[in-house]
């Protein structure tokens, strides 16, 4: 059995396109959710997507948190500090966190193209002040388009990992590379996920302007940038 991947918030567009993403890989996915028939639906909507091998299974999201050690939180930002308190008690020694909330105006009524000011500098910053001592938190998959991960096919789009723990951050890489299309660079320390989340804005804005589901691509690197 590969290393269990808890999607926190897992009945969500995003989070659930990752659960399927990484179920039709072969990995061991636990739909996490604070409605439990919630996350018991989507688990078996993966399962007749996938598949009868498909591993997916469905928790409550402290339960999801404590089964697993690899944690990927896709909530809205309104929920971001409340859930993390709630998970705190649950969560293993040693976990990595990865953090795709982006703190969009749109959350509390706002404008979908704008960020609101986080004042630890980002979210992926405030989950490392609220988790545990020992976990590490990586900033990623924020810029990846819910809708294509949802659709079949490759998808076109670079995904930027950051984090101050540089093993965490080859894990990661090593999973988003497992979307079809997808490649995953080292985007350097925790602190640069401020910009990851402005560019989220920025791409709702295309999205809004020109109907579509853009994503980012890095050029111009040296090939093994995007090796593993």
């Amino acid at each position: 059995m590969s290393r269990p991947i808890a999607v926190l918030g897992g009945t969500g567009p995003e989070g659930f396109g990752l659960a399927l993403r990484w179920a039709t890989a072969g990995e061991t996915v636990i739909i996490g959710s604070r409605d439990l028939k919630r996350a018991q639906e989507a688990a078996s909507k993966i399962q007749s997507k996938v598949g009868g091998n498909a591993q997916v299974s469905a928790r409550e999201n402290v339960e999801a948190c404590a089964e697993a050690d690899l944690l990927v939180l896709t909530i809205p930002f309104e929920a971001h500090a409340t859930l993390l308190k709630q998970l705190k008690p649950a969560i293993r020694p040693g976990s990595i966190m990865i953090d795709a909330t982006v703190p969009l105006a749109a959350s509390l009524g706002g404008r979908p193209t704008r960020t609101l000011g986080v004042w630890q500098g980002s979210a992926a910053q405030e989950t490392a002040e609220l988790v545990p001592k020992g976990v590490s938190v990586v900033a990623a998959f924020q810029n990846l388009s819910a809708t294509l991960l949802n659709n079949d096919g490759q998808l076109d789009c670079d995904v930027i990992v950051c984090s101050d723990d540089a093993n965490a951050i080859q894990t990661v890489r090593s999973l988003a590379a497992k979307i079809p299309g997808v490649r995953a660079i080292d985007g350097g320390k925790l602190e640069n996920a401020r910009i990851l989340e402005h560019i989220t804005a920025l791409l709702v804005g295309l999205n809004i302007r020109h109907k579509g589901d853009s994503g980012i691509r890095i050029t111009g690197l040296p090939p093994k940038a995007y090796q593993m």
